[in-house]
């Protein structure tokens, strides 16, 4: 199966989650990934504001920030380009980007993570990740330095596919249910 034909029963699934379950598996992901940071402690956390049923791990997001971690938040440029992130203080004014994702109103400098938290719509054993298909992330942890690659996605979403030349594998993947590497 080509990707682009993995990609609608994933969101399909995704999108049909009980709330309550959600809720459920989104803390596991995020008890995960706080006890991921507490191991490789980077500086700043490229983050993401969750759209399309992603997990949410704003709770978690907000327990990092209080920790002291910077958090930013990606941009997009332009539809060739690597994504910019700015910082992002839990709390401030938001606006919708042209892909409906939340970003910070005001505007920011670019920041550089030490890591990304990059939500899946699937991934591989080989911890390839199966995204919407436009190659921002792609792009973007294809230059140096590269930052860490944490992968989150619930459990169901682990697929088998073929990846392309230019994708790079994430150093690991958090599910509600495991952390692979």
């Amino acid at each position: 199966m080509q990707k682009s034909e993995l990609r609608k029963p994933l969101l399909v699934q995704r999108s049909s989650l009980d709330h309550d379950d959600k809720i459920r598996m989104d803390q596991a992901i995020g008890n995960r990934l706080l006890d991921w940071i507490q191991t490789h402690k980077p500086a700043v956390l490229g983050v993401y504001s969750p759209m399309r049923g992603e997990p949410d791990l704003q709770v978690t997001f907000l327990a990092l920030h209080k920790q002291g971690i910077r958090l930013a938040l990606p941009t997009v440029v332009s539809d060739n380009a690597p994504l910019k992130f700015v910082e992002w203080l839990p709390g401030e004014a938001m606006i919708k980007d042209r892909f409906g994702a939340m970003m910070p109103a005001a505007e920011r400098d670019e920041i550089f993570p030490h890591a990304l938290v990059i939500p899946c719509v699937g991934f591989s054993q080989q911890l390839f990740r199966l995204g919407y298909g436009g190659g921002f992330y792609d792009r973007t942890v294809a230059r140096a330095p590269r930052p860490h690659m944490v992968g989150v996605a619930y459990a169901f979403s682990l697929i088998e596919f073929e990846a392309d030349s230019f994708d790079i594998a994430m150093d690991c993947v958090l599910t509600e249910r495991e952390a692979l590497r």
